[in-house]
């Protein structure tokens, strides 16, 4: 719905929006990736995934993770030109400047999700070939290796960590930033200001929070593997589906766009009409 208002709505071309239905994308590829398959595993009972579809899940999974947190990043610097520079806002975030901005997030993805793949695709791997987990994760994956994997796991890591701290680093600073510049405004201008970031700082702490009580859930040997992916599947589902709805709430300009179109789409009403035929006494 995000995607459709975003595209169709004249009202909604600003850039804010331009890299919303970019994430909501992303969110939605996210949860297509993995969802079905584990759904089909759990109500049809078919288990069955090839190699090349296993990686080819992993990959995508993990770099659309990446992506996500970099258009967050993205947002959150969108939001500081706003606020920090209104008056060079509208020369700055150009439209070349927006796709720009979003083909840097989807590389930056790509780059941190290729080569813990890429180690992973050419290591030899020995039966049974049964992932413990709800789809292709990467460290259940990495423990049908039959050989040595410090460097998987060096890679891994070293790829992650990179992923998620230079987004956490940039959104904190920007956020930093704003916070300043908010601080010399009058209490009119704050609210209007806290107004704009409320959804993104909201969406931006779910989405840390929880990839840190996955991260955690990985690295703590006591958790069972049941409760890995209990917190994993609902990471993967809950995040992608609360993002919409908290820019929905915390939105006004969005929830009007989205009456506007829903709206659109009503069928009109069927207004009695007067049998002219018929003869009145």
């Amino acid at each position: 719905m995000i995607i459709l208002v975003a595209l169709t709505d004249s009202k909604l071309n600003s850039p804010m929006y331009f890299f919303l239905y970019n994430l909501s994308f992303v969110d939605i590829i996210y949860t297509t990736i993995t969802i079905p398959n584990m759904l089909s595993g759990l109500l049809v009972g078919m288990k069955i995934i090839s190699v090349p579809g296993c990686f080819l899940q992993m990959y995508v999974f993990i770099q659309l993770a990446v992506t996500g947190r970099a258009i967050l990043t993205v947002m959150a610097y969108d939001r500081y030109v706003a606020i920090c520079n209104p008056l060079r806002y509208a020369s700055i975030m150009t439209k070349p400047a927006q796709v720009l901005l979003v083909v840097g997030a989807w590389s930056f993805g790509a780059l941190c999700t290729l080569p813990a793949t890429c180690i992973a695709f050419r290591q030899f791997y020995c039966g049974p070939n049964v992932v413990k987990h709800g789809w292709c994760d990467p460290s259940s994956v990495r423990r049908l290796v039959c050989g040595d994997v410090t460097v998987d796991n060096i890679v891994s890591l070293s790829f992650a960590m990179v992923a998620l701290l230079i987004t956490g680093v940039f959104i904190l600073t920007s956020y930093i930033l704003i916070g300043v510049s908010i601080s010399r405004m009058g209490v009119a201008q704050r609210l209007k200001a806290f107004g704009t970031c409320a959804a993104h700082l909201t969406v931006v702490s779910i989405s840390y929070s929880s990839a840190s009580c996955v991260y955690i859930s990985y690295r703590v040997g006591n958790f069972p593997p049941e409760v890995r992916i209990i917190v994993s599947v609902l990471y993967a589902a809950l995040t992608p589906f609360l993002n919409p709805m908290i820019y929905s709430l915390k939105n006004k300009e969005l929830r009007e766009s989205i009456g506007r179109t829903l709206m659109r789409f009503r069928p009109a009403a069927v207004l009695p009409t007067k049998d002219v035929n018929t003869v009145t006494t």
